[in-house]
């Protein structure tokens, strides 16, 4: 393969693929002999460092070994190259999922080329569906991240707790047997019986893990009461009361058949003397496996695959009006979540009528790329409008919408837009912009986009970070404008919904907890005056957490028609940051 004029020979190292410059390595197969060189009229290689040179002849320097130390130096300068959103990829984004040899190849690239050409190919081979332009196992990670840092902070990101690990490699566990609070505990026989108090903890049901086995419980511990669960192999480390004399005794030591010191004679788990002791004894490294294995990179599923984007080409024929809104949220430190929502008219779409029922359909491609015209994002999806016929001309007003969330790296791209009426292919629009991803800087206090909708509610644990407009554990639409100089507009029937995400809250060391006010407010852009002020502490949105997620409900009944403008504001004490975000609406 040849890039910048340069040829490059691909050698396999594990899933990945190396590029390795071919030049040298033909040079040394090619290599003409000493004599025939000179028969040639070619100039003799000069010998290797250490040997005898000619009288007045210099060793050649590009000729010579080099020492250890030299190596040593030319490999450390290869990975300090590896900064920036290449190292966050590696270190933050992938670091639960890549395998050793991945991570290994990718640390020996040299260039910004080959690490994109290795990070494209390592989604590829994770693709379920290799036919489709959706990479669903990508977009489900970064979901996965998404909810981590949402429901796991604890005096860290998300990402980075045990729960955290384990969701990010697993997904949902089957069940969770919950304690959030600890309390009061009747053990399993298998634990030795008997009651005791404990600190809060979890166990995550799988009733099957590929690679692992069938019916595996994880068991999580939150001995500091802070929030941060730890994964624990020693199902005693629950036990608040285990180095407490004469308290929590198990059945065994109650009927004075056992005594509680005997637990601390050895052994991975310190759970006493009791009927099912001896089984549980041999089943000691069938655990430390089991941790071994639930830590490990999962298996890649997928083969490797050649091509991933399908080009699609669009008739030209009328505009097909539409609106467009895009949004901003923090996955991890080099990835954000860009929610893109189309809003379509009734009017605008062609019905065919059959047996009662009209209905439309309008095909939707959007693609996103660089500046170097390079795709790094294509979607293609189908939205499908329905009206009973004897209600279609009084549906015509109403609006229909279509939403789709890209991970994308922080930076500047292009969106181009096309949708296509299917029951007049003619009918065509199409929609191009510039897109700036923000970069959401460590310690630097930031937000999410502020989204206001008529619709917010939480979905069910089934539906978390699946479906559309749904962003964690929320489910809200944007309302969309014309464009960006125009406001949204509500009616005094509806209510008000504003969704935001705050980043980077400070935390105490000592409490591990954050501590700011969070206030929102409406006020009257005519005259600049607040109707509504509201202040909340941040510690009311979640204590432990550097990420909060900010949303109400307001009913506009109580708002004359006109224009106003709602803001949050965010003041981090600990940091001693401030960060205040906008919308402007229209009530009618």
């Amino acid at each position: 393969m040849t890039i910048n004029g340069r040829t490059f020979l691909f050698a396999a190292l594990g899933c990945g693929l190396v590029f390795t410059p071919a030049a040298g390595l033909l040079a040394q197969q090619t290599a003409t002999p000493p004599a025939a060189a000179q028969q040639q009229g070619q100039p003799q290689a000069q010998p290797a460092a250490g040997q005898n040179q000619g009288a007045g002849q210099e060793p050649d320097p590009l000729k010579r070994e080099r020492s250890d130390k030299e190596k040593f130096a030319a490999q450390k300068a290869v990975r300090q190259e590896l900064k920036g959103a290449y190292k966050t990829w590696l270190n933050q984004d992938v670091v639960w999922i890549i395998s050793d040899e991945e991570a290994k190849a990718f640390k020996t690239l040299s260039n910004d080329e080959e690490r994109d050409a290795f990070i494209e190919q390592f989604w590829l081979r994770r693709n379920p569906s290799p036919d489709s332009p959706e990479n669903e196992f990508r977009e489900e990670h970064y979901r996965r991240i998404a909810y981590s840092n949402e429901h796991f902070a604890a005096g860290k990101p998300g990402w980075k707790t045990d729960r955290g690990h384990i969701y990010i490699s697993f997904g949902k566990p089957d069940s969770i047997d919950s304690h959030p609070s600890g309390g009061s505990y009747q053990r399993p026989m298998d634990e030795g019986g008997g009651e005791t108090s404990t600190f809060p903890f979890e166990v995550w049901h799988y009733r099957y893990l590929e690679g692992i086995g069938e019916n595996i419980d994880l068991e999580f511990v939150d001995t500091c009461q802070c929030g941060d669960y730890h994964f624990t192999i020693d199902r005693s480390e629950k036990d608040a009361l285990l180095h407490v004399p004469g308290a929590g005794q198990t059945q065994w030591e109650e009927m004075g058949m056992a005594k509680k010191a005997d637990r601390f004679k050895g052994g991975l788990e310190n759970l006493g003397t009791g009927p099912l002791s001896s089984s549980q004894a041999s089943k000691e490294f069938d655990r430390i496996e089991l941790a071994a294995k639930i830590f490990a990179p999962p298996p890649i599923k997928f083969s490797d695959l050649d091509n991933f984007i399908s080009e699609h080409k669009l008739l030209a024929g009328p505009v097909f009006p539409f609106d467009v809104r895009t949004d901003f949220v923090k996955v991890t430190d080099s990835t954000v979540l860009v929610p893109i929502t189309l809003q379509l008219r009734n009017r605008d779409i062609t019905f065919v009528t059959k047996d009662g029922v009209s209905k439309g359909f309008v095909n939707i491609l959007i693609k996103v790329t660089t500046l170097t015209h390079k795709t790094v994002q294509s979607q293609e999806d189908t939205v499908r409008v329905e009206e009973p016929a004897e209600l279609l001309e009084k549906t015509l007003d109403h609006k229909s919408v279509y939403w789709k969330a890209l991970p994308l790296l922080p930076g500047l791209y292009r969106l181009d837009i096309a949708i296509k009426d299917v029951n007049n292919p003619d009918h065509v629009g199409l929609f191009g912009h510039s897109l700036e991803v923000p970069t959401y800087h460590d310690e630097k206090l930031a937000t999410s986009s502020l989204i206001l909708g008529d619709e917010m509610n939480t979905v069910s644990s089934h539906d978390l970070g699946a479906g559309s407009c749904v962003i964690g554990n929320t489910h809200i639409c944007p309302r969309v404008s014309p464009n960006a100089a125009t406001p949204v507009t509500f009616k005094r029937s509806q209510q008000l919904n504003f969704w935001m995400q705050v980043y980077n809250l400070g935390i105490d060391d000592a409490t591990k907890s954050n501590q700011a006010t969070v206030t929102y407010q409406i006020v009257d852009a005519a005259t600049n005056t607040v109707v509504f002020e509201k202040e909340l502490a941040s510690k009311d949105l979640g204590a432990h957490s550097d990420q909060l997620t900010v949303e109400k409900t307001l009913p506009m009944a109580g708002l004359q028609p006109g224009k106003y403008k709602v803001t949050i504001k965010i003041n981090d004490t600990i940091s001693k940051q401030e960060i205040a975000q906008s919308a402007p609406f229209v009530v009618e």
